[in-house]
């Protein structure tokens, strides 16, 4: 499927999860066999050609991409969790979020120093959360120059957020607005 098709298969949900906000929901896009696996697909080629030893998704949309692409390539995933999911010693990263902190978190044992890292997540909108996770991934020793995302939402800056700090973005679509 090309990417416009994929595109098509995202739905908008108008006013969440605030008056004001178009959200993208590719759930429907998970939803849908062919889809799913040609987003995985276009992911995986992108991720394959930059030369990574290992996939990290961010919590929770991430894990189904990243663990997808991680897979097909026949790498290893390193989860980015949310707080108090991991059973181990961890990494913690507290964020800036529009209303508010967030903390992510990340096993260190689960990577090596030096190793190549792409991030993937559903969707960049502001960068927060994508930003947070490739600083902790740096922390534990990870070599992070890639992160992938289904969905852009260029209006809100996060790509270029991620590029200021040295990682090349590249999103299967975009969606103008927030």
């Amino acid at each position: 499927m090309t990417r416009d098709e994929l595109k098509a298969l995202i739905r908008d949900v108008p006013d969440f999860p605030k008056p004001g906000i178009m959200f993208r929901d590719v759930t429907t896009l998970i939803g849908h066999g062919r889809g799913f696996a040609a987003a995985v697909g276009h992911l995986a080629d992108l991720a394959g050609s930059t030369e990574a030893t290992s996939i990290a998704g961010i919590e929770a949309r991430g894990f189904i991409f990243g663990a997808s692409v991680a897979a097909r390539l026949g790498l290893p995933f390193v989860p980015v969790r949310k707080p108090g999911k991991l059973p181990v010693p961890v990494l913690a990263m507290d964020y800036a979020l529009e209303y508010g902190t967030d903390t992510l978190e990340v096993d260190p044992g689960a990577i090596s120093s030096g190793e190549r890292v792409v991030v993937i997540d559903d969707l960049i909108a502001t960068g927060g959360t994508a930003h947070a996770a490739i600083k902790l991934l740096r922390e534990a020793g990870a070599e992070v120059g890639h992160a992938l995302f289904l969905v852009d939402l260029p209006d809100l800056g996060g790509a270029d957020r991620l590029r200021e700090a040295g990682v090349t973005v590249e999103a299967l679509v975009d969606f103008p607005g927030h």
